[in-house]
């Protein structure tokens, strides 16, 4: 394997950062993002190649996993958490693992990160099996906690994949289907929660939202299993029952779907009568 190196701690292109004014840290940032898409669109093969895996998998009863530490780690705790209110699937389906567990999602645990074998003691607690399916986040591609997980992965016959932002990292070597999303020095020095994390959230939404798409919790272009846990939500979720039923009464179309729970289901439920 080529020598790793690792382009996330490379030193940032600019200098005096104290010295500049806020529109040029605002701007510099700016202009740094721009790129991320560019940098996420040349991963789109392996992208693709992911997301047909993770779907196979959860077509066939298995659930998504996501393990990482830090920034990672919340990202994908993030996109996991999202999925039950947006397309109605059961908390279960998607997970999100971080490293030093609850208290590190709004504090650093330190040095839980370092840990080569609580990465895969923290999946087995989630009643991980063979059916399931594992993607390992990491900015660096270095973080022993994700990598120890995946190892174990592969020892037990899990498929994985991982999100990366360095090339031939230790973490891709481990991963059945790495992504690497290449977004070079950060405008701080090894600040991975900046690019790093813009490209690995990019990502974790194509993942998540092309993989439910497949599993049918999206029509048309709407969100028709989604969770009514809000006035925004049922709103959102009347206007959309009305015009896909050409319902004219927004109180009857309400009192519809408050009964049926989700859109689909009250769309179901006009086309019994």
């Amino acid at each position: 394997m080529p020598q790793f190196i690792s382009e996330t701690e490379h030193p940032s292109a600019y200098r005096h950062l104290e010295k500049m004014s806020i529109k040029e840290i605002i701007t510099n940032i700016n202009n740094e993002d721009k790129k991320v898409a560019l940098s996420v669109e040349k991963a789109l093969p392996q992208i693709e190649e992911l997301i047909f895996a993770v779907t196979d998998c959860m077509l066939a009863g298995g659930k998504l996993f996501y393990i990482g530490a830090g920034t990672s780690g919340r990202l994908g705790i993030l996109d996991a958490s999202e999925c039950p209110p947006t397309y109605g699937v059961s908390y279960d389906l998607v997970q999100g693992i971080i490293a030093g567990g609850l208290p590190a999602i709004t504090r650093a645990a330190e040095f839980a990160e370092d840990d080569l074998e609580q990465g895969w003691l923290d999946l087995q607690t989630h009643n991980i099996t063979s059916k399931d399916f594992v993607i390992g986040i990491a900015a660096s591609g270095t973080t022993p906690y994700v990598i120890g997980a995946l190892k174990e992965c592969l020892k037990n016959n899990i498929e994985t994949g991982c999100i990366t932002c360095n090339k031939n990292t230790p973490l891709a070597e481990v991963a059945h289907f790495p992504v690497e999303v290449i977004t070079g020095a950060e405008f701080v020095t090894g600040s991975t929660r900046m690019k790093s994390g813009t490209a690995q959230k990019m990502v974790l939404n194509m993942v998540s939202t092309a993989a439910m798409i497949q599993l049918g919790r999206v029509e048309d272009n709407r969100m028709v299993n989604m969770q009514l846990n809000n006035e925004k939500l049922v709103d959102r979720g009347v206007k959309m029952l009305m015009e896909k039923a050409g319902l004219s009464d927004y109180i009857f179309a309400k009192k519809l779907l408050l009964q049926a729970g989700t859109v689909k289901k009250a769309i179901e439920s006009i086309h019994k009568t």
